[in-house]
Formats: structure tokens, sequence, C-alpha cells
């Protein structure tokens, strides 16, 4: 059964029929002057009495002409490289202008983009930011023209708890752009506040299903430091799937923070060191078994001197003594008798 709230979303992005603005503009100018002209012209008329109907008909035309022409310069619009003006008509969705250049439109027409904070709305958030933190950082912005142009979100840094439930702090890096200007504009109430909340959700989502790290004896796991290409990816695709009801595609996503919680840091550190301590010690004491037997086989080999099993023993203890250390050994010299 099909969802009835599907039915109210926008799912085609209509082409705008328009005008070449240009042409209009040159014939409503000289037609307003024409009016002026007409209105000057059919006074003079009406003074001679001789033709005063005919002198009161130009006096109308021009006077209403000189009224409604104005209204037809608001029908010119311009559409720089990379935009879209998505236009509506007394509420009802008509086309989108995307192709760059000068055009003329029903005047009645009206551009909408929801990201565009109307100045009265502005002007609020600016007072109430000033009573609670004395600071302003509220900007009203009035241009109408939906960006078509690559974006980037930078998300901040949260805190999310990983698959063995240790805080992190990571942070993604979202290039994004518009590709469905209908479905962005009538869709959300805000496509670039909707793509920053769902970018925290995907982005919690994918990370708790992954470590921070894993052991060197399951380097098949994923991880969040060892596979953030992987990870990043699974980002990417959670978030594509969450914004396409918006019209926006997700060109990248890229992990640009990922560290272990202040709480947490100093002893995750402590424990990276100790891993890397007994790593270092177990390849010290693999070379240096490997050694000792190669010098155990070599003065067999050369008949340099015959060890009981007693004085092997004393040797290997010695050798991996001087070879495991963590300091320099000091020579001792034997001159007595070896037995």
């Amino acid at each position: 059964m099909n969802n009835p709230r599907e039915k109210s979303f926008v799912r085609e992005e209509i082409q705008q029929k328009a005008w070449p603005g240009m042409p209009v503009l040159i014939i409503n100018t000289l037609l307003i002057i024409a009016s002026i002209f007409l209105i000057i012209f059919g006074a003079t008329l009406m003074e001679g009495g001789t033709y005063f109907a005919f002198g009161l008909v130009l006096l109308i035309f021009g006077c209403v002409y000189v009224c409604v022409g104005p209204i037809l310069y608001l029908g010119l619009k311009v559409v720089n490289p990379n935009e879209a003006l998505v236009l509506t008509l007394f509420g009802k969705y008509t086309g989108t202008l995307k192709n760059p250049g000068f055009y003329f439109v029903n005047p009645f027409s009206a551009a909408v983009n929801p990201t565009v904070a109307s100045p009265y709305t502005a002007a609020a958030a600016q007072a109430a930011n000033l009573v609670n933190t004395g600071k302003v950082s509220v900007q009203p912005a009035l241009r109408k023209h939906i960006s078509l142009k690559t974006l980037t979100l930078v998300n901040e840094k949260q805190k999310v708890n990983d698959r063995l439930g240790n805080p992190i702090e990571v942070g993604v890096n979202v290039i994004w752009r518009v590709v469905n200007t209908a479905m962005a504009v009538f869709n959300v109430d805000n496509y670039m506040e909707y793509l920053s909340v769902q970018c925290d959700a995907s982005l919690r989502n994918i990370v708790r299903m992954f470590p921070y790290d894993t052991a060197d004896d399951d380097g098949d796991e994923m991880s969040l430091r060892g596979s953030s290409a992987e990870v990043a990816t699974r980002i990417k695709e959670e978030l594509q799937s969450k914004v396409e009801i918006a019209g926006l595609e997700i060109i990248e996503a890229r992990i640009t923070h990922l560290a272990y919680s202040p709480e947490i840091a100093a002893a995750m550190l402590q424990r990276q060191q100790a891993t890397a301590i007994v790593d270092a010690r177990k390849l010290i004491v693999d070379g240096a078994v490997g050694m000792v037997e190669m010098a155990l086989n070599k003065l067999n080999e050369n008949n340099i001197v015959e060890l009981d099993d007693e004085r092997k023993a004393a040797m290997v203890s010695n050798l991996l003594v001087v070879l495991c250390g963590n300091r320099d050994a000091q020579p001792v010299v034997n001159s007595g008798s070896l037995y």
C-alpha cells in the first residue's frame, strides 16, 4: 500500500518557459516613454476642444501604461552560471530557470529559496542572540537564487560511542550539491539544515558499527582508524539514502577528525604504549632465540668447543640476558678453567 505522504512530495523538476529579457526590457522602456508623450499629446488635444474625445482616449491609454509598464520590470530575471531560480505563481510551482541568461517571466511570479533568512526573522534572531550572548552572528541573506555549485559541509566534532562502547570524538567533511531544485525547495523546510541533521544521524549510525581500533591478530575486521576509507564510503551511502528526498547528491564524505574522548584518552594512550612495548619485546625475544640457536649450531659444526647440557643452558641464559636486556652488557673475562 502506498504511503499517502508520498503523494505530497515533489518528484519532477519543470523547466520554466521564459522569453528573452533584453527585447522585453527595450520594448517596455520605449512604450513607457511613448506613453508619457501620449499623455502630453492627449492633454494638448483636450485643451483644443476639437479632438477632446480622441485626446481623452490617448490620455487614458498613456496613464494606464505608465502605471502598468513598471510592473513588467518585475518579470525580468537574471540567472548566473551554476545557479537556479525556482518560481511559483500564486502558490503553484511553475518551473525552474537553470540556464544562465537574462529572462522575462510572469511579473507576478515569486522566487522561492527556503535557506534565505527574512529580514524580520534575522532581526529577531539577532536581538535574541544579543540578549543571550552579547554577540551577533546571524546575517540575513536576500538572494533568492539556488546555488548549483559543489558545496562543503564541515560537520562539527561530536562524541559517539564505538562498537565497544568507548567514547570517541569524530568529525566528517561532506561535499554535496543540489541536483533537483524542486525537491530541495518544496520537500523539506530547509535543505541545508536537513542535510546537517541527517549528516549527524548517519555519522552516529555508522560509527557505532565499528570499533576504534582492532588487535593485530584480527586484521580482517574493519575499524574506524584502520579502515577510514571504507567507513567514509558507508557514511556517504547512508547519507545519500536519507537526503534523496531533498534532491541532493552526496559527492564525497571524509572523516576529518578521529580521536578518543579526553576522559579516556590518557588510559588508551597507556594501553597503546603497553601494546607497543609487548610487540617490541616479542620481536626482540624471537630474534634473540634465533641468534642463540645459530651460535650453538656454529659451535657444533666447527667443533670449536664441546659443551654439555648444563653449560649449554648457562650459555643460552647468558646470551638471552645480553640480547634481551635494555642496557648495554658489561663483559666479564674468565681467566680460569672452563670446568
